[in-house]
């Protein structure tokens, strides 16, 4: 066999421990983007020596067809054809050192349905490449040809509210708290009061799973004793949302099952159980008709930091193709990390059928969802009534404001919580219908509900000043231009 003679350039590069591949194929500054494509945005930052094309190249290499030498199989298939391409390598502003590289992967290299593919290929070996300091993806386009492989969330925002005959305003939850210890007949107390005084969900949290002191069967029944209790007192469709997270898809099944058979509306995993097995439990929601809640337990380990991991509007996006009726995406007013511009982007990758690109919000290409059901996104993490016209503004209507210390911690009992949100829910919904200026006159709205229902009263009292102002780690690179 003809041996393999590497350029001059290459070489020298080589053997100063960097590895080629620019030179190998992989740098395409031409490569005009197919509709077809998978493109990914990266955010590189290169180690000292290597330039920024390079990096991108490495990165396109490392997650398609690479390897660190030329080999000889290259020659056995049609190579180019399976070769990711950096097409454009932009500086990030105000960041040195750190650059946008833009990367078109042919539709040919994935499996269709199969997030655990799609990420194995675009994350897989690269975020350990040492030719790199750090590395983030920040931004997915998935082609319309292979968003339509998969099945997306079970039922969507639609047909949520048609389950839940509930409209035109946000809907109201809380996790139950304390989230461990409770035994089965208290935490079912917790979730009768707390939807007896007006919410539409209460939830079990990420790390409540079937512990010494409340195995997961007993948790169920006592639950949903609740949740019936509560729709004869009141005569709405409640639920709560029975997590089935476990060890195994076979205990998840068997959770989902007798969550089923005892009446639950609605089910919840962590994230945590991984891609695959989420997308089996969406498909056993799709099939048995029950919704589908996701909690993204563990997410901020590879999404809060501005330099290496991978976006939170990028596993968004992943979520909404493998399936969930429901997931955290952020409040910005509350205890947890949101920039606001950040957050509305993720919003709309999880509500909207056609998400125009938009920098200021972290958008970095159109993403058209070619008619796939939306995602009801969930906010949850410190906030309270008295912050109802800023999550109103931030958060629009499909959203399910989630109220845990802001139901439960309040001083007239749980029932006195869950009644001062729904209040303040509907008349900041009353005041926008009516064309008012909400979001100014918010505090005022609040006052003068207030002065009929002591409840929200008392939580006013308790909660109205209480703010939490941290800047964000995750903002986008643009700023948003200043509305007038």
């Amino acid at each position: 066999m003809e041996a393999v003679v590497l350029p001059a350039e290459a070489s020298d590069r080589w053997s100063a421990g960097v590895i080629p591949y620019a030179q190998m194929g992989y740098w395409k500054p031409d490569y005009v983007p197919r509709d077809t494509d998978v493109l990914a945005a990266f955010r590189i930052t290169p180690q000292p020596g290597v330039p920024a094309h390079e990096a991108g190249a490495a990165v396109a290499g490392e997650s398609s067809t690479a390897t660190w030498t030329v080999v000889w199989t290259d020659r056995l298939t049609a190579h180019e054809h399976y070769q990711a391409k950096c097409y454009r390598v932009d500086p990030v502003p105000g960041s040195e050192g750190q650059y946008i590289a833009y990367i078109a992967y042919d539709l040919d290299l994935f499996e269709e349905g199969s997030v655990a593919n799609l990420t194995s290929s675009i994350i897989g070996n690269v975020f350990g490449f040492k030719a790199l300091k750090a590395l983030r993806l920040e931004d997915m386009r998935i082609p319309t040809q292979y968003v339509k492989t998969f099945q997306g969330p079970p039922h969507g925002i639609v047909m949520e509210r048609e389950y839940l005959n509930k409209y035109g305003r946000p809907l109201l939850g809380a996790t139950t708290k304390p989230k461990l210890g409770l035994s089965a007949r208290n935490y079912g107390r917790v979730v009768y009061e707390a939807l007896r005084g007006g919410l539409d969900f209460t939830k079990d949290d990420e790390n409540i799973n079937s512990q010494p002191f409340m195995r997961w069967r007993d948790r169920y029944l006592y639950s949903m004793e609740g949740v019936q209790r509560a729709q004869a007192a009141t005569g709405e469709v409640k639920g709560h949302y029975l997590n089935v997270t476990a060890a195994s898809m076979e205990d998840m099944y068997e959770r989902a099952e007798f969550a089923k058979e005892v009446g639950s509306v609605i089910i919840m995993m962590d994230l945590t159980v991984g891609y695959t097995a989420m997308t089996s439990m969406s498909k056993w929601a799709r099939r048995n008709g029950v919704l589908l809640h996701l909690h993204r337990a563990g997410h901020g380990t590879f999404t809060r930091q501005k330099t290496h991991g991978v976006s939170f509007r990028v596993l968004a996006k992943w979520c909404r193709l493998l399936g969930v009726d429901h997931l955290h995406a952020g409040t910005v007013v509350g205890k947890l990390e949101g920039d606001p511009n950040a957050t509305r982007g993720f919003y709309d990758t999880l509500r909207l059928d056609h998400v125009p690109a938009n920098p200021a919000h972290g958008i970095l290409f159109d993403q058209d969802w070619a008619s796939m059901p939306g995602v009801m996104p969930v906010a949850s993490g410190g906030i309270h009534a008295g912050q109802m016209h800023q999550l109103l503004d931030y958060l629009g209507e499909d959203v399910v404001l989630q109220f845990g210390g802001g139901t439960i911690g309040h001083p007239m009992g749980i029932a006195a919580g869950a009644t001062a949100n729904r209040v303040a829910v509907e008349a900041m919904i009353k005041a926008r219908n009516e064309g008012r200026d909400f979001l100014r006159e918010g505090r005022e709205i609040l006052k003068k509900a207030a002065r009929t229902c002591p409840e929200l009263q008392q939580a006013l009292d308790t909660w109205g000043d209480i703010t939490f102002n941290y800047e964000s780690t995750d903002t986008p690179d643009v700023l948003a231009t200043p509305s007038f």
